[in-house]
């Protein structure tokens, strides 16, 4: 076991493996390099930061630098880039105030996560056109939209941070008008959720443009309008949602091997080809569950659960990062919607499988109980060894239900066995009959 353990990135998956390394050995030398000035923060919630939800953006941070480096004793350095990697060597070139050095490791972590994507489109670099991915950019879109009192917004892209941007932009008293693509919105969620949150969309007055492609924006310095094809939107301000790419370059260019899916393949302990370098996080791979193929899906119980099981590896205990189900959940207004798995029939029969689904409506509480709301599912097998592949739920209230079917596909289970689990009930919570109970009964049927 090495004497010094660097870490690239100060989020989730780096700081989850340097404290976790730290409390189980106490004298190993941690080094964190961190680019920017934040670490350790929920980039979930800043959504709901502009929004208004959430005071500052300090409330976001889970531990501070500070408490970092006097409680936990982590060598962590903000402001510190490192623009190289010697595999050979066992060194890391760092630059930082127009200087340079050289970092020698025995272990190193490749924690260097994701960015948003920013489309080749006219006018992206206009004032009023934000991306969202990094506390700097949800701080600079609140200081915008509170500075400049816009009148309109402009959603490109219909995913987890449109459909988050578009309810935190509408409560700022914003008119809403969303740009999808694709056909639905939510596309990862399938079409049983996506037509559940199209119609609550257009309910809260958000102006849903599905089919269509952004040709650019217009504007003289500051962004005045969204371009289409045949026709222009006002926007005095701009989000554009269409994804991340995970933040290989450093990487690839030391050597280490780089996956299908375009983010840097890992062994099932987080080891890359190189014996002494690990990577986790967004830029990482992840093997999935359901297919037992390398996957990518950059969400945060990932990370942190990636660099805890590296953190522990390193000092000695061999930890596996685990599968992915690729479990998610958003809130859209005032709906939930959540998937996990495989939950389209295409996708499964290119994996192998001869897939079944079904979609249900069941009420999330007894039908007698106040407040009581309807819940769709819809669940997916395999005919042959009816087990479990995936699910979507959406509604009201009682997303989080997701969870029941992404412990089965975690288990193995089938469709009996989701049946017959014995899930709580009492009135305020739940029917006798749960909803993902309900779709396992009646996918149980069309099994036989």
């Amino acid at each position: 076991m090495g004497d010094t353990f660097v870490v690239i990135g100060g989020d989730a998956a780096g700081m989850s493996a340097a404290s976790k390394a730290r409390r189980e050995n106490p004298d190993l030398d941690i080094v964190v390099f961190e680019k920017g000035e934040w670490v350790s923060y929920a980039a979930c919630g800043m959504p709901y930061y502009i929004k208004g939800d959430i005071d500052t953006l300090d409330d976001l941070v889970q531990i501070t630098p500070e408490a970092f480096r006097t409680e936990r004793d982590i060598d962590l350095r903000t402001n510190h880039e490192v623009v190289g990697i010697d595999p050979d060597a066992q060194t890391v070139t760092v630059a930082t105030d127009g200087d340079r050095f050289e970092q020698p490791y025995d272990r190193l972590l490749v924690a260097t996560g994701a960015r948003a994507i920013e489309p080749p489109l006219d006018g992206i670099d206009l004032e009023g056109v934000f991306t969202i991915h990094d506390m700097d950019a949800a701080e600079a879109i609140h200081d915008y939209v509170t500075e400049t009192d816009p009148e309109t917004a402009a959603i490109v892209g219909g995913g987890y941070v449109g459909i988050e941007m578009a309810e935190a932009l509408d409560e700022r008293g914003l008119e809403v008008d969303m740009f999808e693509m694709l056909p639905h919105v939510l596309q990862p969620f399938g079409d049983s959720v996506a037509n559940v949150v199209e119609d609550h969309l257009r309910e809260q007055g958000v102006g849903l443009h599905l089919d269509t492609p952004v040709e650019g924006f217009v504007g003289e310095g500051t962004v005045e309008e969204i371009e289409l094809e045949s026709e222009t939107v006002p926007a005095d301000v701009v989000i554009v949602g269409v994804g991340v790419a995970p933040n290989v370059e450093l990487a690839e260019e030391a050597g280490i091997e780089i996956g299908d899916t375009g983010a840097i393949a890992i062994d099932e302990y987080g080891r890359t080809n190189y014996e002494t370098i690990f990577a986790a996080g967004d830029c990482a791979e992840a093997t999935n569950v359901v297919t037992g193929e390398p996957d990518h899906v950059p969400l945060a119980l990932t990370a942190n659960r990636a660099g805890r099981a590296i953190g522990q590896t390193i000092t000695g205990t061999p930890t596996e990062v685990g599968e992915i189900a690729g479990t998610a959940i958003v809130k859209a207004f005032d709906l939930g919607a959540a998937r996990t798995g495989i939950i389209d029939e295409e996708t499964a029969r290119e994996a192998g499988f001869d897939p079944v689904s079904v979609e249900i409506t069941a009420s999330t509480r007894a039908h007698y109980y106040p407040g009581a709301e309807d819940q769709t599912v819809m669940l997916l097998a395999d005919r042959d060894s009816e087990r479990v592949l995936g699910a979507s739920v959406v509604g009201r209230e009682g997303a989080k239900r997701i969870d029941t079917v992404a412990t089965a596909l975690e288990s193995g289970l089938t469709v009996d066995e989701v049946q017959n689990l014995d899930l709580a009930y009492a009135p305020p919570f739940s029917p006798v009959w749960d909803p993902i109970a309900t779709a396992a009964k009646v996918l149980s049927g069309s099994l036989e």
